[in-house]
């Protein structure tokens, strides 16, 4: 199993310096780059205290100049609201800057409020999301662009500089409804999965993927597909439980009424969003019981590539300690 740590900047506790949350990533980057983790995997939101990170391309520019393994990952870019040719340059010019370890992740957003204050509407967002992406893949693989589309027009524009990855870094589409799963899989795109589907949804929506890529005669082996968890680990399951709990309405308070959703089990609808969390999505316990959860998953989705979101800071330093070595890596 391969892991990458999909990093957040939640600033929860307005006491605490918003600086002191960057330096606890960057310690993070540290470990990570003398440890088995494969990438960082930056993410993007703006206007919220839920993750203070409105430019992952800066971010990962701070984070490529302290280290020399890691690769960078964005998940995500929000295509659908940034103009693809400023996103085509400042992700080249990463992936130049770092030696080639950029992986682009993209993603079209959700948040109403971003939305709004991007200009952007809603309805659009699809659609200037699958443009953006087109346009970026052709200005890294194209001398010159030449573009004609619904949001986009350009004529002989020599995008500069050009990855160093060729023909360029690998791509993944954020995808967690089944109508972007049948889009990244016509394209023939892998795939990010988010931290919020229960276990045996990501298992099924893995499972379209699959048979999407292969209706549309993609390869569906070689290809890495991180599958965000929130984790929470600690010395005994019962207080993993209860930084799990926290993490989850943590979670409900901040990111649902944002994204707007509705969970359903069994076509009724749930109560209690936390405790569905603590049953049906977040991994948590000892160390043991992590690895043996993790290895269960391995087999059932199958998880091969763990996009890891530590719950605390406790349970990242015991992930790497007790867990990594024991579940995979990349060192």
């Amino acid at each position: 199993m391969q892991v990458g740590v999909l990093q957040f900047f939640g600033w929860r506790d307005r006491k605490i310096p918003l600086e002191d949350v960057y330096a606890r990533a960057l310690e993070r980057v540290r470990v990570m780059e003398e440890t088995g983790y494969d990438a960082i995997w930056l993410a993007e939101h703006h206007f919220s205290g839920y993750s203070v990170c409105p430019s992952v391309h800066v971010m990962g520019s701070y984070v490529a100049a302290r280290t020399q393994r890691l690769r960078i990952g964005t998940a995500v870019t929000l295509a659908a609201m940034q103009h693809p040719l400023r996103i085509a340059e400042e992700v080249a010019l990463l992936d130049v800057l770092s030696g080639g370890r950029v992986n682009w992740g993209a993603g079209r957003g959700f948040d109403p409020n971003e939305f709004r204050a991007f200009g952007v509407p809603p309805e659009e967002s699809a659609e200037r999301f699958h443009e953006a992406v087109e346009i970026v893949l052709a200005a890294w693989s194209q001398d010159r662009l030449d573009w004609k589309g619904r949001y986009h027009h350009f004529e002989d524009v020599e995008v500069l500089p050009k990855p160093a990855q060729r023909p360029h870094p690998p791509t993944w589409a954020a995808a967690s409804t089944e109508p972007a799963i049948a889009w990244a899989a016509q394209r023939g795109l892998s795939i990010l999965m988010d931290p919020h589907s229960p276990h045996a949804e990501i298992a099924r929506k893995r499972n379209l993927y699959r048979e999407g890529l292969a209706a549309a005669g993609h390869p569906v082996e070689g290809r890495q597909l991180p599958m965000a968890r929130l984790v929470a680990v600690a010395e005994t399951d019962a207080k993993a439980r209860e930084i799990a709990r926290r993490g989850a309405q943590w979670t409900v308070g901040t990111y649902l009424p944002k994204a707007g959703l509705d969970f359903f089990r069994g076509g009724e609808e749930i109560l209690d969003p936390v405790d569905h969390y603590l049953q049906d999505v977040a991994i948590h316990g000892s160390p043991e019981r992590v690895v043996d959860t993790l290895a269960r998953l391995q087999e059932e989705i199958p998880l091969d590539y763990l996009l890891l979101s530590p719950l605390s800071e406790k349970t990242f330093y015991l992930f790497t300690d007790r867990v990594l070595p024991l579940v995979g890596g990349s060192q």
